[in-house]
């Protein structure tokens, strides 16, 4: 029996020699192609999401816990997201990391353990409202600051609403409408979409006053509990409500499809409360801080130019003494004014007086114009008497000069064109015996010359006068002025002004 320590011994020195690297390869050898794809069922246990995409975690169950590692690329591929607690069954193969003599599981795919069906149908119809729309950020309302009225979807019997009034009368009182609802079962779903439809029917000023704010919400419990909530009737009837929509179904944790439709997300109905209406001490508090702060700053607004007006007084003068310059001023232009005005009056009737002495009377400028008239008229008469003597006596010397037969013909050229002018003439009514027919007479002196003026009429000359049925001779006695029927003026000129 001694002899049994010492073969056992000898046995373990004749065992082959391994470096720690070569062991390290040929377990990860064995391991990769004993387990090369295996399916492998446990609870997400520390997940982690590495900058470059990885993600790491641990499989655990009540007896081990598995590394795994699933790569970037895979990842991405995911139908399931991934979070700790959550149960899962996934597929890969098995492999050691040498570095930290460790083994691990490579994941391929993941998918949910026990519920996978209920999830992948929730998924696909997520992904099939979200591509409809639904769930988009650029339709969601904004939540009203202060809303009057309140309308709650929930169960009338749970804590839900007990913990809503609770909280909105700790921050702000406001009225609530509560619309009971059955929040999991059979008819759930029905109920509250009837719910929230029901609340945007209301008219605006009816006897049932329209909420400017829903809240959808019950507590927390198992997808199963939470389905209701999931179903689609009940997402389009939040996704499509005009009043804005609070969903606050489940815990912290729970997530379900109205949460994505609804224009915000509660964690629990307490929180729902707290985001429908602000905390009324704070906003008293804020408010009076704002009014104390108004009146400071009027304060010290009114008294900083109080004391710039007082700094720009002192620089003025005083404003009695500048009316006062300025009205004695007034009065020495008044003053100036009036004599200024009688001095161009009196020049003015100054000059108008002396331009009246220097124009001379009408009479006398009419006595000039008529004397300047007849001398110009005797000049006129003598110059045409010289003519007509000039004329007789060219007329003469060609007379003397032209042949009898030449003289002939022109006289007889011209008795034509004298008998021509004489008829046309006659047929106008212009000759001097139609003239003397309306009672006119014609004076000739002895040269048988019209005489146009008495002036050249001498004493004892004699003439003769044609009327329209005969001549009468006459001789001329002495010239008597013709009295002038104008009435006499004034013999000083009278003033114009």
């Amino acid at each position: 029996m001694a002899e049994m320590p010492l073969i056992a011994a000898e046995a373990r020195r004749n065992l082959p020699e391994y470096t720690v690297g070569e062991l390290s390869a040929a377990l990860k050898r064995r391991i990769e192609e004993s387990f090369s794809y295996v399916r492998v069922r446990g609870e997400i246990s520390g997940f982690k999401r590495h900058a470059s995409g990885h993600c790491y975690l641990a499989l655990k169950d009540t007896e081990a816990v598995l590394d795994a590692v699933c790569w970037r690329g895979t990842a991405l591929r995911l139908q399931v997201k991934p979070e700790d607690g959550m149960e899962v069954v996934c597929t890969g193969r098995l492999t050691t990391f040498p570095g930290r003599s460790k083994y691990q599981l490579v994941i391929d795919t993941m998918e949910l353990a026990g519920i996978g069906a209920l999830l992948k149908l929730l998924e696909e119809r997520k992904q099939r409202l979200a591509a409809e729309g639904l769930f988009a950020e650029a339709r969601k309302k904004k939540l009203p600051y202060l809303p009057a009225i309140i309308g709650v979807v929930t169960s009338p019997s749970g804590a839900v609403i007990r913990d809503i009034l609770h909280r909105l009368a700790d921050r702000f009182p406001r009225r609530v409408l509560l619309w009971p609802v059955a929040v999991q079962g059979e008819g759930a779903a029905a109920q509250v979409a009837a719910a929230i439809e029901g609340f945007n029917r209301l008219p605006a000023g009816g006897p049932v006053p329209r909420p400017d704010l829903l809240i959808v919400a019950r507590g927390g419990g198992s997808l199963e509990d939470l389905m209701p909530f999931n179903e689609e009737i009940v997402v389009r009837a939040a996704a499509a409500s005009a009043i804005p929509l609070i969903s606050a179904v489940g815990h912290e944790t729970d997530t379900t499809l109205i949460d994505l439709a609804a224009d915000r997300r509660a964690p629990t109905p307490t929180a729902a409360a707290e985001m429908a209406v602000p905390v009324r001490l704070d906003l008293l508090a804020e408010l009076a801080a704002k009014g104390s702060r108004l009146q400071g700053g009027l304060a010290r607004l009114f008294a900083e130019r109080r004391i710039r007006l007082e700094g720009l007084a002192r620089g003025l003068p005083d404003p009695r003494s500048l009316l006062g310059a300025k009205a004695q001023q007034l009065d020495d232009r008044v003053e100036r004014l009036g004599f200024a005005m009688r001095t161009r009056l009196e020049g003015c009737r100054a000059r108008v007086a002396t331009l009246a002495a220097q124009l001379r009377h009408p009479q006398q400028q009419i006595g000039e114009k008529r004397a300047a008239q007849d001398a110009a008229a005797h000049r006129l008469n003598r110059a045409f008497g010289h003519f007509l003597a000039l004329e007789r006596r060219r007329i003469l010397g060609l007379g003397e000069r032209l042949r009898p037969a030449v003289m002939r013909r022109e006289l007889d050229r011209a008795r034509d064109r004298l008998a021509n002018l004489a008829g046309r003439i006659e047929s106008h009514a212009l000759s001097h015996e139609k003239v003397l027919e309306r009672g006119y007479a014609l004076v000739r002196d002895a040269d048988r010359r019209a005489v146009i003026s008495a002036a050249k009429v001498v004493p004892d000359a004699v003439l003769t006068i044609e009327f329209h049925d005969g001549e009468v001779a006459a001789t001329a006695g002495s010239r008597r002025r013709r009295q002038s029927r104008r009435p006499a003026e004034p013999a000083e000129q009278g003033k114009l002004l």
